[in-house]
């Protein structure tokens, strides 16, 4: 084999152990991120919560997020509303301007994760209570499509919608 084939190996083969190994990271646009999706979830989920008097840093949470993903929020019990990444991050500010959340904080709350990983694409499910620091909370379903670019995983949707006492979350999900 001549030069350029052996570097061209052996550059695949150092991005294959990157990408195999869950627990590694992999370098994106000169940042470090997970290279598991469930990690990446984790981190979004860590990422949009902040204490009293203080909101989340945007740019890291676009990151995570393929530029042309979809999010579908439930905003009623019986309406939901598609988004855009920008606009979904816009609904968070607008809620992050409420006076209640300027004082005391907002914070998600992982309950119960599932995730699947096969070649390039992911499915999280995420079980998880939303509140506003120092009050109760209510619970949400969301489901993330992730998928693998460059050695990191990128947000392509979440669809989401509300767990009410009638309608909880399914049995055995979480198992």
């Amino acid at each position: 084999m001549n030069r350029t084939c052996l570097r061209i190996v052996g550059l695949c083969l150092a991005q294959f152990a990157v990408v195999s190994n869950p627990a590694s990271t992999a370098s994106v646009s000169g940042q470090e991120v997970e290279a598991s999706a469930e990690a990446t979830v984790r981190h979004l989920y860590d990422l949009i919560s902040a204490e009293a008097g203080s909101t989340p840093d945007w740019s890291p949470v676009r990151e995570l997020f393929l530029p042309e993903s979809i999010i579908v929020l439930r905003t009623s019990r019986d309406a939901l509303s598609v988004l855009s990444l920008d606009g979904f991050i816009q609904d968070f500010q607008a809620f992050y301007a409420n006076p209640q959340v300027v004082e005391k904080g907002f914070k998600e709350t992982i309950l119960g994760l599932k995730s699947t990983e096969f070649g390039d694409m992911a499915q999280v499910w995420v079980l998880y209570e939303a509140r506003i620091i120092g009050g109760g909370g209510n619970q949400g379903l969301d489901n993330f499509s992730l998928v693998r670019r460059n050695g990191a995983w990128r947000v392509a949707a979440i669809t989401n919608d509300v767990v009410f006492p009638d309608r909880p979350a399914p049995d055995g999900l979480f198992d």
